[in-house]
Order: C-alpha cells, then sequence, then structure tokens
C-alpha cells in the first residue's frame, strides 16, 4: 500500500495517533479529556464519559462555553440502527421578536448583553443523555467539574486573554461578572490556579435536591432538570432579567426579555441525524437548525471529483474544496432555519440530480460572488443578506464568538475565537461527538447567585420578515455548532469536529477528506494545514463578509500559495499553527483510535 504523505511541510505530526482497545476521548482541553478517561476507568461508558468531560469543559475553558450555554449531539450504539442527535439548542425567549428590537431602533440583534439570551440548553442535553444512553448518576459526571471549580484549575492564557479585552467593560458596566473574573480587581494570569466556588456551589445544591429524591438513577436525574428548569436555578434567571439593563454591543442599555417560564417551558430533545451516502461510508449531522448539512452538501458536490487523485496540500484539492463549500454555504445563507418553524428544501438541496447539475459553477477560478442554489426566492434573500452584513455599529466586549485582546509578550499570542468539542469511543462500541458551547464569560453578564452567564447564541438571526433565520419567539437560532458521526456497514466508524463558528464543517471536512481519501492516520490529517474561506456572510454580530478571501496556514508551500492566488483566491498567510482544534475518534480493525490537534496547547487526545 502506498504509504500517505506527510502531513506537514516539515514531514513530521505532533504526535502519535492513539490506539487501543478499551476506550479514547478526545476533546480541547487534556483535563477534560482525563475526565472523560477516569470515567471509562470506572466503568461507565462513552455518554457517561462525555457528559463528565462537558461538565469539566464549562469550568476550565469558561471563555468558550458554560453551564448557560448549548450543546448538540450525535451519538451512536451498537443496537441502534441509526444514530441520533440530542439538540440542546436553546430557543429564543417569547418575548423576543424582530418588533421588540425595531422599536428599539436596532438593525442586528446585539452580539453580547441580555437582548441575544436564549434558553441554557446544554444541562438539560447532558441529563436526557445520561438518563437514556448513560449508567452514571448526576453526581458522578458532575464531580471532576465540581473539584476544579471549587479548589482551582489552570488559567490557559487565552482566559486570561478574553478577561483582558473586557476588564474595564466589565467594571463599569457589568459588576456581577467583574466580581467573578476580577478578583480584587486583577485579570487572572496565564498558568495560576483560579476557582469559581459560585458554579459550584449551584451545582452541588442540584446534587442535593437530586439525593433529596432517594437512590433512584432516573429519578435523581429528573430532579436535577427540574432543579434547573423549575426550581432554583430558574428563579435566579427570572429574577435577574427582570430587573437588569445594562450596556451591551450596541452601546446602549437594554432590559433582558427571559423569564423563568421560558425555562419551564423548554427540553432537548431526541432526533433523527441528515446523513448522506459518500465513498463507502455514510456521514451523519444535525438538521438545518445547525450548519451541519453544509458538510454534507459540499460532499453530495465533490462526488464528482477524484479527491484521491489530489495531492492533499495542493493548490488544486484546497480549490476544489473551497469552492464546494462556498456553495454549500450560500445555500445556508438562504434556506437554513428550525425545520419547526420553517421549511428546508434539505431533500432537493443533497440529491444526486441537483448536485451534478450544480456541479459545473466549481470551475478554475475563485468564486467572488455567492451563488445559492436556484430556488424560488433564493436569489432576491441573498441580495438582502449581503446588504445587510456587517452593517450594525460594534462596541464593548467582543460580539459572536470570543474575541481576544494583544497579550503581554511574556504570555501567549492568543488569536481565533472558537468554542469546545468532544469525541469519545468505548469498548463496547459507542462514539459520541459533541460540540459545547454558549454561556461564555465574555457574552453575558454572569446571573447573581449561580456564578455563571447565558448564551448569546441569539444573535444569530435576521430580522427581516421571511428569511428562514429570521428571529422566531421559541423557535431555535440556527447554529453553528456541528459535530460530525460517520457510520460504516452500519457501525460507528469516525466522529469529528472542532470549535470555530463558520469554520467548523470547513476544518473537520478537510481533515475527513484527508483521512478518507489519502490514508492519513486521525493524527496526520488533524495536523495537517489547514485553510479557512471567509466567502459567507459571518454568523456572529457584525456579520462581516469577504468576498474570495481565503486564509491558510504558513506550513502550506510557496507554490500552492502562488497557484492558489493565481486561481482568483485572496490569500492570506497566517501563522503555521493557527487553524483550527480538530477532535477526532474512530474504530477500525478492532481498536479504537484517537487524536487531537496541538494548535494553542489544550486538546488532547486520551486511550488505551
Amino acid at each position: 500500500m502506498k504509504a500517505p504523505p506527510n502531513p506537514t511541510s516539515d514531514g513530521f505530526t505532533t504526535r502519535p495517533e492513539i490506539l487501543g482497545t478499551f476506550g479514547a476521548v478526545s476533546t480541547t482541553h487534556w483535563l477534560a479529556s482525563a475526565a472523560g478517561m477516569a470515567m471509562l476507568e470506572r466503568g461507565g461508558n462513552a455518554f457517561d464519559a462525555a457528559a463528565a468531560a462537558g461538565f469539566v469543559l464549562q469550568i476550565v475553558e469558561p471563555h468558550l462555553n458554560g453551564p448557560g450555554g448549548e450543546v448538540p449531539i450525535i451519538l451512536k450504539r451498537p443496537q441502534d440502527a441509526d444514530p441520533v442527535v440530542i439538540c440542546g439548542q436553546g430557543v429564543y425567549p417569547m418575548a423576543t421578536s424582530p418588533e421588540h428590537l425595531f422599536s428599539l431602533g436596532l438593525k442586528q440583534m446585539p452580539g453580547t448583553g441580555l437582548l441575544p439570551m436564549v434558553v441554557p440548553g446544554a444541562f438539560d442535553a447532558w441529563m436526557l443523555l445520561l438518563r437514556d444512553y448513560g449508567t452514571m448518576r448526576v453526581a458522578d459526571v458532575l464531580e471532576m467539574a465540581i473539584g476544579y471549580a471549587e479548589n482551582g484549575f489552570p488559567v490557559v492564557p487565552r482566559i486570561s486573554a478574553t478577561i483582558l479585552a473586557a476588564a474595564e467593560f466589565f467594571r463599569s458596566d457589568w459588576s456581577t461578572t467583574a466580581e467573578v473574573w476580577l478578583v480584587d480587581g486583577n485579570i487572572p494570569r496565564p498558568g495560576r490556579l483560579f476557582c469559581t466556588p459560585a458554579i459550584a456551589a449551584t451545582y452541588r445544591r442540584i446534587l442535593a435536591e437530586a439525593a433529596a429524591v432517594g437512590n433512584d438513577r432516573i429519578r435523581q436525574i429528573e430532579a436535577a432538570r427540574r432543579a434547573w428548569y423549575k426550581g432554583f436555578v430558574a428563579d435566579a434567571i427570572d429574577q435577574f432579567c427582570r430587573t437588569a439593563e445594562l450596556r451591551d454591543s450596541t452601546g446602549h442599555r437594554h432590559k433582558a426579555l427571559m423569564t423563568g417560564d421560558d425555562l419551564a417551558r423548554y427540553q432537548a430533545t431526541v432526533e433523527p441525524t441528515v446523513a448522506l451516502d459518500y465513498h463507502g461510508v455514510r456521514v451523519h449531522k444535525t438538521g438545518p437548525w445547525g450548519q451541519g448539512p453544509v458538510f454534507l452538501q459540499a460532499l453530495a458536490l465533490l462526488q464528482g471529483f477524484d479527491l484521491a487523485g489530489m495531492d492533499p496540500l495542493g493548490d488544486t484539492f484546497v480549490h476544489t474544496v473551497v469552492e464546494a463549500m462556498k456553495l454549500a454555504f450560500a445555500d445556508r445563507e438562504v434556506f437554513y432555519g428550525d425545520p419547526n418553524a420553517v421549511e428546508v428544501p434539505l431533500e432537493r438541496l443533497l440529491s444526486p440530480s441537483h448536485n451534478d447539475a450544480r456541479r459545473h459553477l466549481i470551475g478554475e477560478y475563485a468564486a467572488r460572488d455567492m451563488r445559492p442554489s436556484d430556488l424560488p426566492g433564493a436569489a432576491q434573500r441573498m441580495a438582502r443578506v449581503i446588504a445587510m452584513a456587517g452593517t450594525d455599529v460594534h462596541v464593548g466586549p467582543g460580539g459572536g464568538e470570543p474575541t481576544f485582546a494583544p497579550l503581554p509578550p511574556e504570555w501567549f499570542e492568543a488569536q481565533w475565537g472558537d468554542t469546545v468539542h468532544i469525541e469519545v469511543a468505548d469498548r463496547w462500541g459507542n462514539l459520541i461527538s459533541a460540540t459545547p458551547s454558549g454561556g461564555w464569560l465574555q457574552g453575558s453578564p454572569v446571573i447573581p447567585g449561580l456564578g455563571f452567564p447565558l448564551s448569546t447564541r441569539g444573535q444569530i438571526c435576521w430580522l427581516e420578515a421571511g428569511h428562514p433565520s429570521t428571529l422566531r419567539p421559541g423557535m431555535r437560532p440556527r447554529t453553528t455548532l456541528t459535530p460530525t458521526l460517520v457510520t460504516r456497514d452500519g457501525e460507528a466508524w469516525l466522529g469529528i469536529g472542532t470549535p470555530g463558528g463558520d469554520q467548523q464543517d470547513q476544518w473537520s471536512l478537510l481533515t475527513f477528506l484527508r483521512i478518507l481519501h489519502h490514508g492519513m492516520n486521525l493524527q496526520q490529517a488533524i495536523d495537517a494545514p489547514l485553510v479557512t474561506s471567509r466567502h459567507v456572510p459571518q454568523s456572529f454580530h457584525p456579520r462581516p463578509f469577504e468576498p474570495g478571501r481565503l486564509i491558510v496556514e504558513g506550513r502550506y508551500s510557496e507554490s500552492t500559495i502562488s497557484r492558489l492566488r493565481a486561481r482568483g483566491h485572496l490569500v492570506t498567510v497566517e501563522t503555521p499553527w493557527s487553524l483550527g482544534r480538530v477532535c477526532a475518534v474512530a474504530r477500525s480493525g478492532g481498536m479504537v483510535r484517537a487524536g487531537a490537534s496541538a494548535r494553542f496547547m489544550q486538546g488532547y487526545a486520551i486511550g488505551r
């Protein structure tokens, strides 16, 4: 068999691919990976391990996710015919509407503050996973997260960068956040221990209410869910939201629209995946309330190209994949939304005949326009989206996913905001892929008495009537969060994903294609240099659009970069290890496998 090409320009990978038979965990932080592996060692399954890792990530990467955030999950058990999605994406409060925002003089939903808050869906999703698919108790999966919150966790440089960027705003406007993150007025320094005792107290109170109902595992889980959505957590959120009026990214003070009734009404859901057959495997994603079908639409277009015959680090491969992604993202912008509220023509968009007809749009040169599928209303809708992109004012802390400030030289140079990710495979054949996010410490003010803020995912909306992603009370915002699970011959084969907002499906797709078509192992494919197309209106405030812009890691060869420019891409060369934090696990040959990106020196894969 032909040896796979070296995935890096200097001919080595950062780490070995993890191989074992017992289980494997890959996450964006070494402590979360260790927590997940510890749960497997205690006899838990992949779903218990993912929940434990997810709660730890809330504590150790608070700038990227938190207890008040959301999570989409895709999982597969060997006894089930198909994977399923657990949707932990919270919904808009019932009082939120375009008309209300217009009455405030707004053209877009703000990126931070009280207005863009949505119901925190992550807790219910993790509890649903634990109840129906796990084996452990609530106390088991919360134990390590509580320990880090009480006793301290090491501050990574990007936490410091996030707080540095927003410190003055916290002091002047969000006092509850300053109380948590500016202890004695100081910014936490990288490498020091930091505690978040209020979060630990919140989780301990939930555990006390769970224990009060007796020893039955299921009853305890249900008690924990009640405490969050109909008990003291919901009460604290309701009280704060009824009284607070705080400044946000518009520069003005606004009141919250969330109520306790919004939380009481919410439940995470179990849904079928959207799937596509591709070169002997079946790729599973969330529905169009997420951006996951973009990945599938790109694959449907790429079916007609000999990717295996292309150099995975060459300009032809990069150009072909990027142009397919541009077409898929154009459809996201005009067709995707919560299918509970709008009809999304996914069957048509994924059909072979549709993609056979559309494939010719991928030519030798980079497209500079957005070209959605030729379906009724698409062109007019796209014109309005482009006209609105990047038009609103932005002040204060970062708008969408995390924004960072320059750091002192002795600290790490932080860049590229993102979220977190989890992959787990166990010895019983279970596999799970999850992308927790939201509840960023810089997104909205801390809720007094709870110690954490709520997700501002509501900023991912348009206000114009008739658009699939228009703000609709009680509906899900169209999220960027997009885990991937791949089956082969009906069995779970691969779980893959990354933080990175609109970039997630770009980075995951490039990595997946190099595994499938070029024989790279997980770590080789993850370490291979990545690119980012900015040729799409960004999902986060203030929604910039940069036609033709392509960002590439500096490890691509000069010839590849020059040829991409010759094809019409507006190439920006980033630092060599700056794009993506891909995590992956797989099952093959009787073994579990895992890899994790070394970028930003946080992610880790563990297994045996």
